[in-house]
């Protein structure tokens, strides 16, 4: 079987960092994705960090999709970075409305990601394959499911190529999404975005704020494992594993891995997997 895989990393803050990204990505790049993409500070933050990773990405042969949110910047800011973008061979971007760092005022001349959607394309055209955000298990800001769905659908309709997920680790949450944003008149790929577990602690607390659920079923069962590294290890892998198999049977165009720059969870869920 083949499926479309996708990878996500985050702009180191140290020389050490960025060197131990690049022997990761080197290992992932085995697994062929069709892109890497790279996630961009709250106001633009790790601008220039992003823009030199997703740099040499394209330099080492493989597409880039550099995150951008519109929060806190201008349109001029944004589209000097297209112009910069386009310049160095990158094709996608992932359009987001991006969060507003502390103690920033001012949110900048676009507020949501549909208006930076139609920026883009106002600008660019179709020089970029825009890719926008999914919830669904809904936007953690969102007033209601409908407000949420509603808000999904603009940013689509205002010129959307594909969209991954947030991740989540209840298929059924994916499938109704897509089943809602059909209904409304969405056809764009939507990719579930999947994060493989390491520990169970950290990722609890991120999935709290954040808003993505974990079943009181694996709760459970990670706190039962207490401080047994190995044991919660290979039990992330089978959970992951048996989500992306419901997904890729059910017809989930591809995977997104959110690696947190490191291969091995993601390589081995990958070859249990079983695809190209």
């Amino acid at each position: 079987m083949s499926v479309e895989l996708s990878i996500e990393f985050f702009p180191p803050q140290t020389r050490e960092g960025v060197a131990k990204l690049r022997a990761e990505r080197e290992k992932l790049a085995a697994l062929k994705p069709g892109f890497f993409s790279v996630t961009y500070g709250a106001g633009g933050s790790t601008r220039e960090r992003t823009s030199a990773i997703v740099k040499e990405i394209v330099a080492e042969g493989f597409e880039a999709a550099p995150h951008l949110s519109c929060i806190g910047s201008s349109r001029a800011g944004i589209l000097e970075l297209l112009d910069e973008f386009k310049a160095s061979g990158i094709r996608r971007i992932v359009a987001l409305r991006g969060d507003l760092p502390s103690g920033m005022a001012d949110p900048g001349e676009l507020r949501y990601a549909n208006e930076l959607v139609e920026f883009i394309r106002d600008v660019a055209g179709d020089a970029f394959q825009i890719i926008v955000a999914a919830y669904p298990e809904w936007h953690p800001q969102a007033r209601s499911p409908e407000i949420d769905l509603q808000n999904f659908v603009r940013k689509a309709k205002a010129g959307a190529n594909a969209a991954i997920t947030q991740y989540f680790y209840n298929a059924d949450a994916y499938f109704h999404f897509v089943e809602k944003v059909r209904a409304l008149g969405v056809d764009i790929p939507i990719i579930p975005g999947i994060m493989p577990i390491l520990g169970f602690s950290k990722l609890a607390r991120f999935s709290d704020a954040c808003g993505a659920d974990i079943p009181r079923w694996m709760r459970r069962t990670f706190e039962s494992y207490g401080d047994d590294t190995a044991a919660i290890r290979a039990f992330g892998l089978e959970v992951v594993t048996r989500l992306c198999e419901r997904l890729l049977h059910g017809g989930a165009p591809g995977l997104h891995f959110y690696s947190m720059n490191t291969a091995a969870l993601t390589a081995e869920i990958w070859r249990r997997l079983g695809v190209r």
